[in-house]
């Protein structure tokens, strides 16, 4: 992004609201049938990109982050000194996990999680999700990291 270009902020939207079927449409059906058998690497990797754009300082922004975007409530379950592990669950993400199977792809959220995490550890991380089809539908994503594989320091700052 531009300097001079400026990024959407969820506080301009206010109590403004987009109906839940648009946005389906747009996510599990429309983004698919456009990016094809490489639309989980394409959302991760745009994930990815958003979290640059957006740098949170540690998990609970990320966490409230996913609130304002209305990617599910997402909690962190457990922490270690290489591995994070959330949940995200939402009745849009029940709904697409049981409408939509095949294409309800979480990879943007993933991607996000990732560069979040990576930006706050100082280590190359990755994020794996895993969709939950039981009684309780939700996203379990995964991320992990090595200390021993810190990221550069102009990484770093290029990416604030």
């Amino acid at each position: 992004m531009k300097k001079n270009e400026t990024r959407p902020q969820p506080e301009h939207y206010g109590e403004a609201t987009v109906p839940a079927f648009g946005y389906e449409l747009i996510r599990s059906l429309l983004i698919p049938e456009l990016l094809g058998k490489e639309t989980a690497s394409i959302l991760y990797w745009s994930g990815r990109k958003l979290a640059r754009q957006y740098p949170l300082e540690n998990e609970q922004q990320v966490i409230d982050f996913f609130d304002r975007a209305g990617w599910g409530t997402l909690s962190l379950i457990s922490k270690t000194k290489n591995k994070m592990t959330f949940e995200c669950s939402s009745p849009l993400i029940a709904s697409r996990i049981h409408d939509y199977p095949d294409s309800g792809s979480f990879s943007l959220e993933a991607g996000f999680i990732a560069e979040q995490i990576q930006r706050q550890t100082g280590y190359v991380a990755e994020s794996y999700m895993e969709t939950k089809n039981g009684k309780q539908k939700k996203v379990v994503y995964s991320v992990k990291w090595d200390a021993k594989d810190p990221i550069a320091s102009v990484t770093r700052s290029a990416a604030n």
